[in-house]
């Protein structure tokens, strides 16, 4: 039986692929250009006409001191004849507050962004605004606005991703119809871009003491060692300066075995460290030949169930992290032996 031929992408497919996709991100941008120019929403009206409390308030939020905003007799006598409002207040006006505005499901501007989300345009990150005084406004205005998306850019590729850029206008209205202020806010709807991810930070580096360093010099020198004390021979572990049962200042050290028995163990599933790989197995494990001894350390090469009170381990001295990390920690390591 013949198998069909296997053919591999000339050049030719490949141009017609790339200008497939040209045609399809040109017939994109055609769509979105479609919403330039569309009212957003139905207009909106100030909750209050401009007032002397909120100018109080933002003034001393900004730190502005200049006294035709709240100084009757200083504003009476300048160039205004009245007091008059921060021009940087005109958004502030018309603000929807803490619940934010009614979203219309149907409106031009929830359209372009179900565009933007076919396309995996779901990023959001607010990029620059620009505002423009047509005059001062004075207490007793009130104002409305109108919204109407203004630009939407071709793509772009930026260092977050490729997207496109989205300027809304707002223009704001007094009483009498007269325009007073415009704003054009711009965000980008970007696809993210791929990063790598970051690399693996170290374990944690043991907080060491003259009177523990010795043990985990020995480690890294691929030695397990347990303390003694050598006036009445006790073993000890963890290291300390004193012998718990003389009380002698004098010690020695030995070889530990490398095998033993699990006494008790965990599982920690949480916190999670990003220096370990979770479920993390911690066992307590008794050492043969050394009475009393127990030391507690990590499970590797095993599985959870395989972790049992009593169950039979074999000690490693390893790399604590990866050895390309070149950390120069090693610490023991509990593997479960298979059952006989």
């Amino acid at each position: 039986m013949t198998e069909p031929a296997q053919t591999a992408d000339t050049p030719a497919d490949a141009q017609s692929d790339a200008q497939s996709d040209a045609q399809m991100d040109a017939a994109f941008d055609a769509a979105l250009q479609r919403f330039v120019g569309r009212e957003v929403g139905s207009g909106q009206l100030a909750p209050d006409e401009v007032n002397v409390p909120m100018i109080r308030h933002w003034c001393e939020a900004m730190g502005d001191e200049n006294p035709v905003y709240l100084d009757a007799t200083a504003a009476a006598a300048s160039v205004h004849g009245q007091l008059v409002a921060p021009p940087t207040m005109l958004q502030a006006w018309v603000m929807s507050g803490l619940r934010g505005p009614r979203r219309d499901a149907d409106s031009a501007y929830q359209q372009m962004n179900e565009l933007l989300f076919s396309r995996g345009f779901t990023s959001v990150v607010a990029t620059n605004c620009e505002q423009t005084y047509h005059r001062y406004l004075h207490p007793g205005d009130t104002l409305s606005m109108r919204t109407v998306i203004d630009s939407i850019s071709p793509q772009k590729t930026t260092a977050l991703g490729t997207g496109h850029f989205v300027s809304t206008r707002q223009d704001y209205f007094d009483a009498a119809g007269e325009l007073v202020g415009s704003m054009l806010f711009r965000i980008i709807r970007f696809r993210p871009a791929a990063k790598a991810p970051p690399p693996r930070p170290l374990r944690p580096e043991a907080a060491t003491t003259l009177d523990i360093k010795w043990w985990f010099d020995a480690l890294n020198s691929s030695e397990l060692r347990v303390q003694r004390c050598t006036d009445c021979s006790r073993l000890r572990h963890p290291p300390g300066p004193m012998c718990p049962a003389c009380h002698s200042l004098a010690w020695d050290c030995l070889p530990a075995t490398p095998t033993g028995s699990i006494h008790s163990f965990v599982v920690v599933h949480y916190p999670v460290v990003a220096s370990f790989d979770y479920p993390l197995p911690i066992v307590l494990v008794d050492l043969d030949a050394m009475p009393g001894i127990r030391m507690v350390m990590n499970a590797v090469d095993s599985s959870l169930e395989s972790l049992q009170v009593g169950a039979r381990v074999r000690i490693e001295i390893r790399e604590a992290d990866d050895p390309s990390a070149k950390s120069g920690t090693r610490l023991p390591f509990a593997i479960v032996e298979p059952k006989s």
